[in-house]
């Protein structure tokens, strides 16, 4: 189980006009949007990979070179001019981005439900789904200018692929000292599993089962291998996971031989049988929590065997809001603040396991949609 589909990234923040920034203010798109001219990069509509090495120059200051899905199954690099920043904006030239094997890939296939397409909105997301649209939450980079405070400063922003953007200086998050920028693409990860124990809230001592050893059920099982007397086992069908889980502390198991009668069980591999397995694990009158989301998909679940007179629980959790637990004293800038001052523990960089450069970023797209399970973080990097 991998976790594709996880329902765990920053999306459902926009608003139908606009996109709610750090701390809850709310920006609209047409401020930035309507100052960038966006045309595809040289002279076809689509770029391929590896493309000429002419073409493979970064952009110029005053340019910008973005990611964008141009239709489902198809994604392209697109120029766009880029203005000055006015007051209370920055331009920020970008390190590394984090590609989401969950959202983003549903995204990148076209599986949004019409339904979905205003909740599922990325904060600075460009184009409608399921296409052409630009897409993504985890960047990291550099201020090149804007107020002389940040210019310099290693920044976080929920913003798409793109090698510089602009952006209210409201929505940067300055990276805290012992994060390396290469490691903050993580960001959003961290801050979905936060959510996700919020919204779980085990108890000193539990039994927690994690089920899907991809980055974000990854990064809950050690978030709560953290809280005193908590035994944590994480579950999943794939073996060559267990070297990642050990290296982060974290007792591993595949599905066949995990033990049941677990207090907790979080699903995040993003498939219907990780979570028919979440409910085989599951103790009496016990919480599985829901992190999966599966777009289009149906899911048929073994609601039937021990469901009901286990007395079970089956509870979603999202990180669109901040979890009720938590909302009357956290807003989104806090939690994202938290998300990346637990960054700093090295051992983090073992579930980043690939990097491509971004002029590659189309063609990894494809890879990663065609089923390369066998990646956990995609980092892409600008420099």
């Amino acid at each position: 189980m991998n976790q594709a589909g996880q329902a765990g990234k920053p999306q459902g923040r926009a608003e139908p006009t606009g996109f709610r920034g750090a701390g809850g203010a709310v920006y609209h798109a047409s401020r930035l949007v309507g100052r960038i001219s966006s045309k595809p990069f040289g002279p076809s509509p689509f770029l391929p990979s590896p493309f000429s090495q002419s073409l493979m120059q970064s952009s110029e200051p005053g340019e910008a070179l973005a990611c964008w899905i141009e239709a489902p199954g198809r994604a392209s690099l697109r120029r766009s001019s880029l203005p000055p920043p006015r007051a209370n904006e920055a331009c920020v030239r970008s390190l590394h981005s984090g590609v989401s094997r969950g959202t983003e890939l549903l995204v990148y296939r076209g599986e949004i439900p019409e339904s979905e397409f205003q909740r599922m909105r990325a904060p600075f997301q460009e184009g409608q789904f399921p296409g052409p649209v630009k897409y993504g939450y985890a960047n990291v980079g550099e201020v090149e200018s804007g107020p002389p405070e940040l210019v310099g400063r290693q920044v976080f922003c929920l913003y798409p692929h793109q090698d510089r953007y602009l952006v209210p200086i409201d929505a940067l998050h300055l990276l805290p000292e012992g994060v390396p920028p290469g490691r903050a693409v993580l960001a959003a990860n961290m801050e979905t599993a936060i959510n996700a124990l919020w919204d779980a809230a085990p108890g000193i001592g539990d039994r927690v089962a994690v089920v899907g050893a991809g980055v974000v059920g990854l990064l809950v099982a050690w978030l709560a291998s953290r809280i005193p007397g908590c035994e944590v086992e994480i579950v999943d069908i794939r073996s060559d996971r267990r070297q990642v889980a050990e290296r982060l502390g974290i007792v591993f198991a595949e599905p066949a031989t995990a033990r049941p009668g677990a207090d907790l069980v979080v699903h995040a591999s993003g498939h219907p049988d990780g979570l028919a397995t979440a409910l085989r694990l599951a103790a009496f009158e016990s919480t599985v929590l829901e992190m999966s989301w599966y777009g289009r998909r149906s899911v048929p679940l073994p609601l039937g065997e021990a469901f009901h007179s286990q007395r079970l629980v089956l509870r979603s959790s999202q990180v669109g809001q901040v979890a009720p637990s938590q909302r009357a004293r956290w807003n989104h800038r806090r939690r994202l603040e938290l998300a990346l001052s637990l960054l700093r523990e090295p051992v983090l960089d073992a579930l980043i396991t690939d990097s491509a450069p971004f002029q590659d970023l189309p063609a990894v797209l494809a890879r990663l949609s065609a089923g390369d399970g066998g990646t956990l973080c995609q980092r892409i990097d600008y420099v």
